[in-house]
């Protein structure tokens, strides 16, 4: 039986569920809510609305029907006027802080999005084993006794012997009563991911293009951490040259210099290969870049790259060009004139703005890759 106070929490979060989701793409481009995370939930600020109630007023008598005043006349003393500079005494619209978990979290977001479910590449070659109470046994440590099982094993057997009086309903459960939790192990394959992010750092990626990066880095982090039981995640930054950085760094870095893309695909390669075998790990490549590279050359040895040595090991490649006045935006199209549609692992975006990030999301998820 659900109690009526259950009833009302359910309803309330299906309330926040439905305004989460009508509010989703302006969450999404909300990098203030990032920093509201805390270590399993989120914080997400709702309007909330004011239940109507009657308050006492100053006058200690009379009241509707009761004293002076016209049919028409305002109760409670004159509404003030929205432009008055004076204090009133209306009610405003406040903000309700609701935590929710990224669990749930990526399960609104895979719905209004339409994600379909990953399915992992290949074969896991890791097996997890799970213990799970599923049985009993009459033998066992006190500390795993089945207190319900053990009062029904003596209800039992007492009335069978005719000694259970119902004016007088006393169980004492003997040793041959006892029931015990007994486990099995369980096998489980998991399947681990890992997601390579690189961001070009030059001195064309301003803190919008890289706020842009940050904010839509979470977003596919929380969906790919719901898809995967272990989830890795690896930051290579370069200009001219590459390097591995912590998150912090990758997202706070401040550099300037030129672009040379393949220092990071080289890096990228060299990660793969260094520490996570494509038979056992899901692996995932983010690229963020303007668009702009030192030379055409350098452009083309990026694409081979990607081609012969990259797309093999991956589950899908990934990259989004984030709009700068000063990026030339032309890897994005020599990567498309190299990679048709045909080729589905390979992903593109244009992220003109953080409004465009719903849109980049959905490009890059929508496969189920």
């Amino acid at each position: 039986m659900v109690l009526k106070i259950e009833q009302d929490y359910n309803r309330f979060k299906q309330i926040v569920r439905g305004r989460i989701k009508k509010e989703l793409r302006k969450f999404i481009t909300n990098g203030e809510l990032i920093g509201k995370q805390g270590k399993d939930l989120i914080s997400i600020p709702l309007p909330q609305i004011d239940i109507p109630h009657f308050t006492f007023g100053s006058r200690q008598k009379g009241g509707v029907g009761q004293g002076e005043g016209n049919p028409g006349d305002p109760l409670g003393g004159d509404p003030q006027q929205g432009d008055d500079p004076q204090a009133g005494n209306l009610p405003g619209e406040h903000l309700l802080e609701v935590d929710i978990s990224l669990e749930e979290l990526a399960e609104i977001l895979g719905e209004e999005l339409e994600l379909p479910r990953i399915e992992p590449k290949g074969k896991s070659n890791i097996v997890h084993y799970r213990s799970k109470y599923s049985s009993l046994r009459r033998t066992g440590p006190d500390s795993l006794v089945h207190r319900k099982r053990t009062y029904k094993e003596a209800l039992k057997r007492q009335i069978l012997a005719g000694t259970y009086q119902t004016e007088r309903p006393i169980i004492l459960p003997i040793r041959e009563d006892r029931r015990y939790r007994s486990w099995k192990e369980e096998k489980k394959p998991e399947f681990n991911a890992v997601v390579i992010y690189m961001m070009d750092v030059s001195g064309s990626m301003g803190q919008e293009q890289k706020e842009i990066v940050r904010i839509e880095s979470f977003w596919i982090d929380t969906w790919l951490r719901s898809q995967y039981d272990g989830l890795e995640t690896r930051y290579i930054i370069h200009d001219a040259v590459a390097r591995e950085v912590d998150q912090n760094t990758f997202y706070h870095t401040r550099e300037s210099g030129g672009t040379i893309i393949s220092s990071a695909y080289k890096l990228c390669l060299k990660t793969i290969e260094e520490d996570y075998d494509p038979n056992e790990w899901n692996i995932y490549a983010f690229h963020f870049s303007d668009g702009d590279n030192w030379s055409s050359n350098d452009t083309q040895e990026c694409l081979g790259l990607l081609a012969n040595q990259m797309l093999p090991k991956l589950n899908v490649f990934c990259y989004g060009q984030v709009e700068s006045e000063y990026g030339s935006g032309q890897f994005l199209r020599d990567l498309n004139e190299r990679f048709d549609e045909k080729e589905e692992k390979v992903l593109s975006s244009r992220i003109e703005s953080k409004e465009k990030i719903f849109d980049s999301i959905k490009a890059f998820l929508g496969k189920g890759k």
